[in-house]
């Protein structure tokens, strides 16, 4: 998908999105990822228009299938939030990329590193000045601990990471809580900003408002039937998401959050 100075390169695998901004002084790259010929595809393009521009990527979090192109763009300006670089898991994480590369005979012509983050942000409405383009981050948990939502001004980019995805219920892997509260910042971001396009970590980019509610819609919708214990609920999400079959254990794996 292209569209002015946005480009999103979908990997076939998950639907997973990378998303590549150009501004005057600087391109930002998303979550570069999956397979090796999809990241040399992004990191030839990023090659192509990069002229003197300073790359930053931003992680969205630190699920393995997003950092697994990290050590394809070296010298790029790092963003992450402050739970992505305190992450006790970093080690757990590699072994996850190199456990799908022995399964599935990969090789990458890059050593894969868990990303050492320059930029950290630490707390919500932090922002980061890149010459025509003004970056807003807010801490994402939830899905994981370490998420991170972006707005970039004054092109009205929303980017969500694993949140509010077309192709995707939620996928709670952290905290219900924290999950429920990030999709409600969600709702009060987009009320609050412009937003032009809405990129999640998988799915389909949107450049419609009304569904950009849609999804928060769902996404809270889902929440409460999930907490409800709502027998109609799977039936439903069969009907909803293509690809239920492949997800189920992560909807059956969502209830184990509840009472924390």
């Amino acid at each position: 998908m292209q569209k002015n100075n946005l480009t999103v390169f979908k990997s076939v695998l998950f639907q997973t999105t990378s998303a590549v901004i150009i501004g005057e002084e600087s391109i930002i790259l998303t979550d570069p990822t999956w397979l090796p010929q999809e990241i040399r595809e992004i990191k030839e393009y990023i090659d192509e228009v990069k002229d003197n521009r300073q790359l930053y990527i931003i992680y969205t979090h630190s699920d393995f299938d997003h950092i697994i192109g990290s050590g394809a763009f070296p010298g790029a300006t790092v963003i992450a939030s402050e739970a992505f670089q305190a992450n006790s898991r970093k080690q757990n994480i590699l072994e996850e990329v190199n456990a799908f590369d022995q399964e599935y005979y990969i090789e990458r012509d890059y050593e894969v590193a868990y990303p050492i983050v320059d930029n950290v942000i630490k707390k919500d409405g932090s922002t980061i000045k890149c010459a025509d383009m003004t970056l807003t981050f807010l801490k994402a948990p939830g899905h994981t601990d370490d998420g991170l939502f972006t707005i970039m001004e004054p092109f009205g980019i929303f980017l969500s990471g694993d949140y509010l995805s077309d192709v995707e219920f939620p996928f709670i892997a952290s905290s219900y809580k924290d999950y429920v509260r990030t999709v409600e910042k969600a709702e009060r971001l987009v009320e609050d900003y412009t937003i032009a396009f809405h990129v999640p970590g998988h799915g389909n980019v949107t450049d419609q408002t009304d569904e950009i509610r849609d999804r928060i819609s769902f996404s809270k919708n889902y929440l409460k039937r999930l907490k409800a214990d709502d027998q109609t609920l799977e039936k439903d999400l069969r009907k909803k998401y293509r690809f239920f079959e492949g997800m189920k254990e992560s909807h059956y794996q969502n209830y184990n959050y509840l009472n924390e």
